[in-house]
Formats: C-alpha cells, sequence, structure tokens
C-alpha cells in the first residue's frame, strides 16, 4: 500500500490531485481553518457554487469544482464536533472518508488528499480520528483498484508524526 498511500507535511491547497478533501462546516460557506483556507485559494466562484449546493448533513460528503486549486475537484465533508465520544462521532467520521471516496469515485477521481478531519477546532482526539481515517482508507483500497494514490495532508509534527505511526499500526508497513 506504499505506492497509495502518503503522508506528508504541508498546504492541502497546493495538493496536485484530482481532488482535495475540505474538512467544511454544515453550510459549506467557508469559515476557519482547512476550510477557510480552501475557499480563499480556490477563490469566489467557490463560494458561489458552494451556495447552490445548499449545505451538507455531518458524516455526508458534496463535491465541487476547484476553481483556482491545483486540484480539479473539492470533496466537501462536514466532521464532528466531539462530544466525548457519546454522540455517534466514530461513526460519523468513518461516514466523512466513506462518503468522499464515494463522491471522488463517482466522478473518476484517481488521486485525493484529506486533511485531518474533525481534529482542529472541533477537538475529535487525533489518534482516535486517524485510526479511522486509515482503516476507511485501507477497507477502500482493498476492494477498489482505480485509486492510485491518497495523500494525507498533516498541518504540523503532531499530526505528522500520528499519522505515521497509525499508518504502520493499519497497513502492517
Amino acid at each position: 500500500m506504499k505506492e497509495r498511500v502518503r503522508i506528508e507535511k504541508g498546504d492541502i491547497t497546493k495538493q496536485k490531485v484530482d481532488a482535495i478533501v475540505n474538512a467544511a462546516n454544515q453550510s459549506l460557506l467557508g469559515g476557519g481553518g482547512v476550510d477557510g483556507a480552501i475557499h480563499r485559494a480556490a477563490g469566489q466562484e467557490l463560494l458561489e457554487e458552494t451556495r447552490n449546493i445548499g449545505g451538507c448533513p455531518t458524516g455526508e460528503a458534496r463535491i465541487s469544482k476547484g476553481y483556482c486549486l491545483p486540484a480539479k475537484w473539492v470533496v466537501h465533508t462536514v466532521g464532528p464536533v466531539w462530544a466525548g465520544g457519546h454522540k455517534n462521532e466514530e461513526n460519523l467520521l468513518a461516514g466523512c472518508y466513506r462518503n468522499s471516496f464515494k463522491e471522488a469515485l463517482g466522478i473518476g477521481v484517481k488521486t485525493i488528499a484529506f486533511p485531518s478531519i474533525s481534529t482542529g477546532a472541533y477537538r475529535f482526539p487525533l489518534e482516535r480520528a486517524t485510526e479511522i481515517a486509515m482503516e476507511e482508507t485501507k477497507k477502500i483500497l482493498d476492494n477498489d483498484k482505480t485509486l492510485t494514490k491518497v495523500v494525507f495532508v498533516c498541518f504540523g509534527d503532531d499530526a505528522y508524526n500520528t499519522y505515521q505511526d497509525v499508518y504502520k499500526r493499519v497497513f502492517g508497513e
């Protein structure tokens, strides 16, 4: 799997992949963190398109064009706000990955980049969120041979090191 999964530190808006995933809020109209950075980098057209999409429930995903981004597509997914693990947060986060892959594969995406969904302002514990991301990715890659590259773009050393460690456990490499 090493040739199909990469972990990098950096800026998701600079990724040269078919699609990037946006850790969005339910309105899809931009916000802070990754969401705000993607909206700023993509340009005003992204906001205009996401207004027409009409929002997105937690755990689901919607797709838009990438506009000024190197990526042709943006998959918007709404992660859960951590509430101590008592409000179905783990299943909702897993749904973010499953539904993002489903949307991307539905339009023929071969390469995709993900941020660490819900681990910033939404306070999902980083290690558990990373385990969910890796487990869902492994399930997809085991069953789909069309995806050639999945990149996890980490902001900072803590996220990067956690993704590296969890990748080794989940993928056994």
